[in-house]
């Protein structure tokens, strides 16, 4: 073989060489790793986390079985209003069962009471219902508020711990970046979860207003009935 030979093919060798460099491999960030990674203060952001996850679902579902009422109730009411059969209208309510049948029927049990007698005692039965549906949702502001704090705390807490093995062990470009790294999860983890409980306690709120409008009108509509009930058995004495 001649030394051009030679010559040609090394060169060929060291054109693919360039061409194609070895690549090496590609590191994956495991998630469940990172999260192990968080230290002692990812134990109360992943209770915090159940927490909402339980009281979001829990209330959820409360509300959602407030909300449920026949579309013909009110006109139900009405009709045995009208035809001044308390008793059928009573039994119309516990049949429903639902915060809006729960006021009426005070109202229908103060009939014959002064209309502001009436609609104090409604007032008072909605207000324990209102309270019934917000029960705990508290709970999510709460979350929304202290799992970024736990989060921060957590990071703060591995800055400290990584310095101070710098100051004793001396500087090292992957091991202060690698430290960082890890150390973060804790302030994402936080933010992820306040940010969840802070939306699910806005959701929620939004449906107990929405109730609360529905008992406001449904009460409306029937201290305006009494009125017009009482003042047509006036009119005809």
């Amino acid at each position: 073989m001649s030394l051009l030979t030679i010559l040609l093919l090394q060169a060929d060798t060291a054109i693919k060489t360039v061409a194609n460099p070895a690549t090496p491999p590609v590191e994956k960030i495991s998630l469940i790793h990172l999260l192990m990674e968080g230290g002692a203060l990812m134990i109360p952001l992943l209770l915090c986390s159940i927490i909402c996850v339980y009281v979001f679902i829990e209330r959820l579902l409360a509300i959602r079985k407030a909300s449920v009422i026949d579309a013909s109730f009110m006109k139900r009411i009405r009709d045995a209003v009208e035809s001044r059969n308390i008793t059928e209208a009573t039994n119309i309510c516990r049949n429903a069962n639902t915060p809006i049948s729960r006021i009426i029927e005070k109202g229908l049990s103060r009939i014959g009471k002064p209309i502001d007698n009436i609609e104090k005692s409604m007032e008072n039965v909605g207000k324990n219902e209102v309270y019934q549906l917000e029960k705990n949702i508290s709970v999510l502001s709460t979350i929304a508020g202290i799992a970024p704090i736990f989060g921060f705390l957590g990071t703060i807490a591995g800055m400290i711990i990584l310095f101070f093995n710098v100051q004793h062990q001396g500087f090292s470009l992957e091991t202060i970046a690698g430290g960082i790294y890890t150390k973060m999860v804790t302030s994402a983890t936080g933010l992820i979860i306040g940010l969840l409980a802070y939306v699910c306690y806005t959701y929620l709120n939004t449906q107990v207003n929405k109730n609360v409008i529905r008992m406001e009108s449904a009460s409306v509509e029937f201290l305006d009935l009494v009125q017009d009930t009482t003042h047509y058995q006036d009119t005809t004495h």
